[in-house]
């Protein structure tokens, strides 16, 4: 590290990261050979390390490889892991009938269950978007020299760099059909990480939810039981915070803010070349980084250990005033507008309210609202 000092912020298009690797190569390769480092001979840094290249697009290839094999080797396996743990929780709680909500209100039933079933698909549907979107990132910019035309390079040069590239990483790497666009756009970063910022908005629902369903213990919905990671206050005993829930949410904003860095310097590539380059990779590793590492330490910290706090979810079920909507293809909606309401100014129930107005009996009532008969189609 100590030979490599630059920071992000230099020259756009990453050439004084270039320089300062060609130059170590050089100076080792001297050194080995025997030779004075600092020299330039026998090895050169511009003529022979640099040889049949550009920084601009030396740069941009080495952007897109280290993008693709973060997002095949940590990203997608991390989420991977998180979609398991969700999968499971959905399949273990399938049976566990709770009330639904809708713009924060009571709605009609469906099971924990379906519920977590609905944040695993979100997460394989952005494990998915991702996928679709690395065979363009898997183009490289290698062979187009200084503006795309290849000058200085041999023919032949781009195919053969690409086709070692993928032996080396096991990637199919491939050269990109036009490195005009190679060079002067990177469109297909900014379309990988619009696809990893879909995964971070994923995320937030996902912990916001887990969150606000693991509120209390006693005074909130209390739905759920959060793992107890350490304590949660300097002042109060006890006390225990969603921290995982927080850091994902926390984290998903810096990717969000991350989309932003990435949108404009994509749309900065000014005649021939894109001149953001250092910031878009620096942004682009930092999304992949904290979203597989936010994944991980969500799964084994949080989501593994929820469980159902099955006295708290009963008691809202049979207190909710929305189970009336099984009652509208009996009543009407009028009708049980005015049963739900009642109940709800006089704080009845719902069979009081239907029973005593004289809408049904009992026994209708008990077929009718029935929550398990309200949680599929029919």
């Amino acid at each position: 590290n100590d030979h490599f000092p630059l920071v992000v912020w230099q020259t756009g298009s990453g050439t004084q990261s270039n320089m300062n690797a060609n130059e170590v190569i050089s100076n080792r390769a001297i050194e080995m050979l025997g030779g004075e480092m600092g020299s330039k001979k026998p090895v050169h840094p511009n003529d022979h390390v640099n040889m049949s290249q550009s920084s601009n697009d030396t740069y941009p290839t080495a952007m897109h490889i280290a993008a693709a094999e973060q997002v095949v080797h940590d990203l997608i396996p991390a989420l991977k892991h998180l979609h398991a743990a969700l999968d499971a929780k959905a399949k273990a709680w399938a049976d566990i009938i709770k009330i639904g909500r809708t713009h924060t209100q009571d709605a009609t039933p469906l099971t924990l269950g379906q519920e977590f079933s609905g944040y695993a698909k979100q997460i394989e549907n952005g494990i998915e978007r991702i996928i679709q979107t690395l065979p363009a990132l898997m183009q490289l910019a290698q062979g187009g020299t200084a503006v795309g035309t290849g000058l200085n390079a041999p023919v032949g040069f781009a195919e053969g760099v690409a086709e070692k590239i993928a032996q080396i990483t096991g990637l199919p790497f491939t050269t990109a059909p036009n490195k005009f666009e190679a060079l002067a756009a990177h469109d297909a970063m900014v379309m990988t990480h619009g696809a990893m910022n879909t995964v971070a908005a994923s995320l937030f629902k996902i912990a916001n939810d887990i969150r606000f369903l693991g509120s209390g213990p006693r005074s909130g919905l209390g739905e759920l039981s959060l793992p107890e990671n350490e304590p949660g206050s300097s002042i109060m005993p006890g006390k225990v915070n969603p921290t995982q829930c927080e850091a994902m949410t926390m984290l998903c904003a810096q990717v969000f803010g991350n989309q932003a860095t990435m949108t404009f310097a994509g749309a900065s590539g000014h005649f021939e070349l894109n001149v953001f380059n250092p910031v878009m990779a620096y942004n682009f590793l930092q999304s992949v980084r904290l979203l597989a590492d936010g994944a991980i330490s969500f799964t084994d910290n949080c989501v593994v250990g929820i469980e159902p706090r099955i006295d708290n979810i009963t008691r809202g079920l049979n207190n909710s005033l929305m189970l009336v909507t099984a009652l509208n293809t009996k009543l009407g909606y009028d009708a049980c507008a005015k049963i739900a309401k009642t109940a709800h100014k006089n704080g009845t129930t719902l069979r009081e309210e239907a029973v005593g107005g004289g809408y049904l009996t009992d026994a209708e009532f008990d077929e009718a609202v029935r929550p398990e008969k309200m949680i599929s189609p029919g």
